[in-house]
């Protein structure tokens, strides 16, 4: 037994010594400056060209030999394709907003938006209603600010984090924003649950056209000109206020009307009808947001914001948290992030091919990393990641065909 225990003890010595061997062989083996997907041993090539003062294209090609499509979630042989645009804020002379479709509620191409305000370059941005909503799928679920006005809130889902852009200074800000928001008339305080988002009729009171009536409460917002042509409809109370914040327009039982330039309307459902249905008179419309550290965010005409969903870097160091489900998969990927130096990095990375696998949130971070930022963000992916310059899309979309989306941040020269 003892001699046993010892060649066993020896076998494992020797096994382990080798393992070290073969792991620092194969560290040494991926050339550095190389994307840290998949086998040390793939072959990278890079293509880099500047498409503007201060704006570099980068697209990189990680693996040769196409994918097994039953293997494409576990090869470690890859391929994988990814985009980057890089924009030098020290050097760079253009602006990077985020716009949206023909309104807030509705979705266009990626390309389209980069055609109609002649940018240089795009990529798809928040995440939006899509497919769960067929009369509003561009709603976006989260942060957006669009031309410093602040056109949807976040949410308070916990994975929900934004980026704040100074379009003009190129500057970003990461972290999970959080909104508050009231009505306030003589004396009376109405707090609101949304931002430019259909209120919810509360289940089992759809019928009703006295939404007082309801035994629960639903939901109090406010709905600004961009959100779409003609407010939500539906059964609720509805106020129109004018450019003053005076009410024009009053509906107690149905909800949709076209709204005038500067008008807002506030929208509420089930038993939260009968507090707006108190409010009278000129009121004030009161929305604050604040940043991670529970600073006031001030917006100028500058400030524009989209949300994700997981952020990649903190502070240099990779924070995705350990979460097994299709979303955490490999998936096609856009992402955003900053280097130290300042430098904004736009990415894309090709997925669901046998061209291009696509990565886990756990490989994006490090791609993320590799790359040099310091803080990143996950960004909507899957057949919304699109990358677009010079007018034409340059990656290769997951679907049959480019999806409209619900948002776009634009280079614009």
């Amino acid at each position: 037994m003892v001699i046993t225990r010892g060649r066993t003890f020896l076998t494992f010595v020797v096994c382990l010594a080798l393992a070290l061997v073969l792991g620092a062989q194969s560290a040494a083996a991926r050339p550095a400056g190389s994307l840290p997907l998949g086998d040390s041993d793939l072959v990278e090539t890079r293509t880099e060209r500047t498409i503007a003062p201060g704006v570099r294209l980068t697209t990189i090609v990680r693996g040769t030999e196409p994918a097994d499509p039953d293997e494409i979630l576990t090869t470690p042989r890859g391929p994988w394709q990814v985009s980057l645009l890089t924009i030098d804020p020290r050097r760079a002379t253009g602006e990077l907003r985020a716009v949206t479709g023909p309104d807030l509620a509705r979705v266009e191409k990626t390309s389209v938006l980069a055609a109609q305000y002649g940018a240089l370059a795009a990529v798809n941005a928040s995440f939006f209603t899509f497919s769960a909503s067929v009369e509003y799928p561009g709603d976006p679920v989260g942060l957006g600010v669009y031309d410093g006005k602040l056109l949807s809130e976040p949410t308070l889902d916990p994975g929900e984090v934004g980026v704040l852009l100074d379009a003009g200074r190129l500057r970003a800000q990461y972290g999970a924003f959080s909104w508050a928001g009231h009505v306030q008339a003589r004396g009376l305080r109405v707090g609101l649950e949304a931002i430019n988002h259909p209120p919810v009729v509360p289940v089992g009171c759809e019928q009703l056209a006295d939404q007082a009536a309801c035994p629960a409460d639903g939901d109090t917002v406010v709905i600004t000109p961009e959100f779409r042509a003609t407010t939500p409809t539906g059964p609720g109370t509805e106020l129109v206020l004018d450019a003053k914040g005076c009410v024009r327009h009053r509906s107690d039982d149905q909800r949709g009307v076209a709204l005038g330039k500067g008008e807002l309307a506030l929208q509420a459902t089930g038993a939260d009808v009968t507090a707006l249905r108190r409010v009278s008179g000129c009121v004030e419309v009161a929305s604050e947001l604040r940043d991670e550290a529970g600073k006031k965010v001030r917006l100028g005409a500058d400030s524009q914001a989209v949300n994700g969903r997981q952020r990649l870097l903190r502070d240099g160091v990779s924070v995705v948290p350990p979460v097994n489900n299709s979303f955490f998969a490999r998936n096609p990927r856009t992402f955003i992030g900053s280097k130290r130096s300042g430098e904004l990095v736009l990415g894309v990375i090709d997925g669901r091919r046998v061209t291009s696998v696509g990565s886990t949130l756990d490989e994006t971070a490090a791609v993320a990393k590799s790359l040099g930022l310091w803080n990143s963000i996950n960004l909507d992916g899957g057949g919304s990641s699109t990358m677009v310059v010079d007018g034409a899309v340059i990656n290769t979309v997951a679907g049959s065909a480019e999806r409209a989306v619900g948002d776009a941040l634009l280079y614009l020269p």
